[in-house]
């Protein structure tokens, strides 16, 4: 006969129920597990800081452009605060590195924090400059659609301002530079830019070789006229043989590479006039910084 080894009444206790001490442990950790992963993952994203608004008492409306997810919009909690921990990374067309919550059932993502990489600041205290910074924010808010990436636009930002904070001081010429350059590639990357060697109405060449025509535009119309093709009294322009060459070699070279000598706020005028109105026909609004842009 086997004898049956007598269990202590505790063991058998502890073996069927677990205790209080180790349930409550258990219930703990799964609330801790809980609170440390987040419904939504935050996203880090290469930015330039676009336009922001006050919201409440503190907060701040941000528009920014993403290098990989486009354009959007977020709010800042406690931005306008005097420690913020944003700083001055809210700046417009600061460069920084962005951290955000997106939901896809919202339209405003939720600003976590930005690291500045690149500031403006030195741009900021020249006043020609500072409204060419206010045209770029403009043309780049009316052209690009919502969360839509645009690497090609978000690398133009960088190239023309990189080119204006590495100018000399006193050298006013590389903000027209910019400001000629951004618009042609910005018009282009958009995809209404027009031929700029065709008549629009005859479809004759206005340069062939090293030979080039007069060449008119138009308010309202898409595309150069050629002289025989220009309708008298409607309010034409002429686009100058000199700055459709320029037009070309923006086309084939960096912004760096462009004719250094010689800019002055006439040079290429006429061309940011048609470029601007190219703009302005596709948006179907007027833009506000050009004229102030031109009078600076």
């Amino acid at each position: 006969m086997i004898e049956a080894k007598e269990t202590p009444l505790s063991a058998n206790i502890q073996t069927a129920v677990p205790s209080a001490q180790h349930h409550h442990a258990k219930r703990g950790q799964a609330r801790c597990v809980t609170l440390k992963f987040q419904h939504v993952p935050a996203r880090v994203s290469e930015a330039f800081v676009l336009r922001s608004y006050p919201l409440k008492e503190a907060d701040l409306v941000v528009s920014f452009l993403t290098r990989d997810q486009g354009k959007l919009r977020g709010v800042a909690k406690r931005a306008r605060r005097p420690k913020s921990a944003f700083g001055a990374g809210l700046e417009r067309l600061s460069q920084v590195r962005m951290s955000y919550f997106q939901r896809e059932t919202r339209e405003l993502v939720n600003l976590d924090s930005c690291e500045l990489l690149v500031s403006q600041f030195r741009l900021l205290s020249d006043y020609r400059a500072a409204v060419a910074l206010d045209y770029f924010v403009e043309i780049t808010d009316q052209l690009l659609p919502p969360a839509e990436p645009n690497d090609r636009f978000f690398r133009l930002l960088i190239a023309v301002l990189e080119h204006m904070r590495a100018a000399d001081s006193a050298e006013t010429g590389s903000v027209w530079r910019a400001v000629s350059y951004f618009s042609l590639w910005a018009v282009r990357l958009s995809g209404f830019l027009p031929e700029l060697n065709v008549c629009l109405s005859c479809g004759s060449l206005l340069a062939d070789g090293d030979t080039r025509e007069r060449a008119f535009f138009i308010r309202g119309q898409d595309g150069l006229l050629c002289g025989e093709c220009r309708r008298p009294g409607a309010g034409s322009w002429e686009l100058s043989m000199e700055s459709r060459a320029v037009a070309d070699e923006m086309l084939r070279k960096p912004v760096a590479h462009i004719g250094q000598t010689g800019w002055e706020r006439e040079t290429c005028a006429d061309l940011r006039r048609f470029l601007v109105q190219q703009i302005e026909r596709h948006i179907e609004r007027k833009l506000i910084t050009p004229p102030v842009l031109e009078a600076a």
